[in-house]
């Protein structure tokens, strides 16, 4: 009966480039002139696992040229080599060629092999071999050391737990037999009585003679590679001349390795099918086997309340009545746990996005002749796994301009009084509902003359125009705007940031900038924590019901006439406990009564919120209840409008839209501008009151 082995490539492929990672990510690790064994060791494995698998599965280009590269790995093992920065950078870009062959077998493209032969060559090179040629010449390379073999005597004794590990002999003798020629002997003196016989164990072995003069000894070992950790195997030429060239693969291994690598194999056989249409592939999610378990416990208890339910229901009368509240409460509070647990499921920790920037850095720091050091904060924060990749590219473009323009060279920073070697932080936290991400440096920080000068050039502002800190770094976000005095091909602060914004904000999410002169800059995203549910408020403007994020609510009140004040023309403020805060008419922003705005405000009910630091006070007519909703796309669904984040289906079926706060931030910008130019008036004197009854 023959397998399919198409079916496990899916798990191949993640495991292989979980293998990558870890292979990058231990040799970013290692420091110029030292040898960490253990990492060394980590880094073997997961190149020696990838060259099976890749055997198994016919990827041969990158089988073969993992081989080349585990024979440095084992230089290194064996204390003969240490780990120098050429050696480091070389594995590194070995790490990227297999990446890139193995991205191509996933989508079913042909692998780029001329790349991957110079990269062979120079791992040849730094391993002191010479070019070891195709396969079709390696024979010849046999016979000019000797006679070239007839075919070969192969004696294959799978351990008795090679069965368990997801390994079949048999797939392996398939793939013998389309060498060449191939007779075998089966032994079964192991086999014990049909009542004592595990299924699971393997009790054969096999002697086996291949014929064929153009057959490899190392086609042979590539076939066994995958399993050389859960056999004995000697392979033995036959010669004219009876001459014998013995070889048992245990003898390459160091002492001590084959222990070691069985411990940590991670290749346990099929768990469950894969796709075979790279573009019909399944987005995979890796889950704490706890989440899981609490999962199945909250179904558990679901199932005991749909039980009760069902038997109130069979024989009901109103003496039942409290018992079918306390159902229903029970319930309730069932299905929302459920529904939490769910939605942890798809949180990961933001490390999956950080771990791609080590390398990153690790590269431009070479390129651009600087010395950095990359800081990791909050790598433990969690966020939804969609949110995560879609934030990756914001961040990588934030970073390569903290790195290319932001951080000043090692003269320059001397100069400056500061350590020839700067920093690029990337921090993560929580913050009420939102998940914020800040990308920082201690460079030059941006000039606000040359911004401002820079965007009245451009045409973005007039020169006329009065502008605080915030308003002109802000500027870097308008498209086109760049303050790259030469073209890069890393990057140009501000080229691109456009691009950004629009990304962050298409989450539902805001992006602000502050930096100090000489003293370095940082960016700040705040992003929702998930794009699938929120707890919102209910309220009510002009018979309309929206959905208010709970998180953004700071307080609700009634507004009092004697706290009510104006700005210049109809602009009006709130003073709570000696703040002003902007209010915000939601029927004048969206147009649902034009004449609301000129109405009494005393008695009114104002919500205050808050986003990034800054608060306005939204006038509504109703509070209603609190619910948690589903969002669903506006943009997807309609198209996107400025202050609606989204809508929901309540529960009796009417559809609500979900308040963006940041876009009605932006809305009200009118109003934020002119409570910002009289902060200082506020301050030092009272602001005329105007009667509104």
């Amino acid at each position: 009966m023959s397998v399919d082995l198409d079916q496990f490539k899916q798990i191949f492929y993640e495991e292989s480039f979980e293998g990558l990672d870890t292979m990058e990510s231990g040799l970013l690790g290692m420091t110029d002139g030292g040898t960490d064994l253990e990492i060394v060791n980590d880094i073997f494995r997961a190149a020696h696992s990838i060259k099976g698998g890749s055997a198994t599965f016919g990827f041969t280009a990158l089988a073969s040229f993992t081989h080349i590269m585990e024979g440095l790995l084992d230089e290194m093992r064996e204390g003969k080599r240490e780990a120098d920065t050429n050696v480091v950078n070389i594995l590194l870009e070995s790490v990227d060629e297999m990446r890139s062959l193995m991205s191509a077998y996933q989508n079913n493209e042909e692998p780029d092999v001329v790349h991957m032969q110079v990269l062979q060559k120079k791992l040849e090179q730094v391993c002191g071999m010479e070019s070891t040629g195709t396969a079709a010449e390696q024979p010849e390379t046999k016979a000019a050391e000797g006679q070239r073999s007839l075919g070969w005597k192969i004696e294959f004794k799978p351990h008795v737990n090679m069965l368990a590990t997801g390994n079949d002999p048999s797939l392996l003798l398939s793939e013998l037999q389309n060498l060449g020629d191939m007779s075998l002997q089966m032994h079964d003196s192991k086999l014990p009585s049909f009542i004592n016989m595990d299924p699971e164990h393997c009790y054969l072995s096999w002697s086996i003679q291949l014929m064929g003069t153009d057959i490899v000894e190392d086609q042979i070992t590539e076939i066994f590679e995958w399993v050389e950790d859960e056999c004995d195997l000697e392979i033995t030429g036959i010669y004219p001349e009876r001459k014998r060239s013995d070889r048992r693969a245990g003898d390459r291994r160091v002492p001590g390795a084959q222990e070691d690598r069985r411990s940590n194999d991670r290749r346990k056989g099929p768990r469950r099918p894969g796709d075979q249409k790279p573009a019909a592939q399944p987005t995979t999610i890796r889950v704490d086997t706890n989440r899981i378990d609490e999962l199945i416990d909250m179904v558990g208890e679901l199932v005991i309340t749909q039980s009760m339910l069902g038997q109130l229901g069979e024989e009901f009368d109103m003496s039942k009545l409290v018992r079918l509240r306390e159902g229903l409460e029970e319930l309730e509070r069932n299905s929302r746990e459920i529904q939490e647990a769910v939605m942890r499921v798809r949180m990961q920790p933001i490390s999956f996005a950080f771990n791609r920037f080590p390398r990153m850095v690790h590269d431009l720091s070479q390129k651009l002749s600087k010395k950095i050091r990359l800081e990791l904060v909050g790598e433990d924060t969690e966020m939804d796994k969609t949110v995560m990749e879609k934030i990756n590219d914001p961040l990588v473009h934030l970073v390569r301009n903290s790195l290319d323009h932001g951080l000043e060279g090692p003269e320059e920073r001397l100069a400056a009084g500061k350590d020839d070697e700067g920093y690029v932080r990337l921090r993560a936290f929580h913050q009420g509902g939102s998940i914020v991400v800040e990308v920082s440096d201690d460079g030059r920080g941006l000039d606000r003359h040359k911004l401002f000068n820079i965007a009245v050039k451009k045409g973005v502002i007039k020169e006329t125009d009065t502008l605080n800190d915030e308003q002109v770094f802000m500027l870097l976000f308008a498209a086109g705007f760049s303050t790259a005095e030469q073209l890069s091909d890393i990057s140009g602060r501000g080229v691109g940031l456009d691009v950004v914004r629009r990304n962050i904000e298409s989450l539902g999410g805001s992006v602000d900038v502050r930096s100090t002169l000489g003293e370095g800059t940082t960016f700040t995203i705040r992003l929702p924590l998930t794009l699938a549910v929120l707890d919102g408020q209910l309220l009510q403007v002009d018979g309309q019901t929206y959905v208010l994020p709970l998180v953004s609510i700071v307080e609700s009140l009634q507004m009092r006439k004697e706290n009510i004040s104006a700005l210049a023309g109809d602009t009006r403020v709130y003073r709570l406990r000696n703040e002003y805060i902007p209010i915000v008419s939601l029927s004048q922003l969206f147009s649902t009564n034009d004449g609301e705005g000129s109405g009494e405000l005393h008695g009114k009910l104002l919500v205050i919120v808050e986003w990034a630091d800054k608060r306005i006070g939204l006038m509504v007519d109703e509070l209603l209840g609190q619910q948690q909703v589903v969002i669903k796309s506006l943009e997807t669904n309609y198209e996107r409008v400025k202050g609606l984040s989204g809508a929901t289906i309540l529960g009796d079926g009417t559809v609500s839209l979900i308040l963006d706060i940041s876009g009605l931030m932006d809305m009200s910008s009118k109003t934020l501008d002119k409570l910002n130019k009289s902060s200082a008036a506020l301050k030092k004197y009272s602001i005329q009151e105007r009667n509104y009854g």
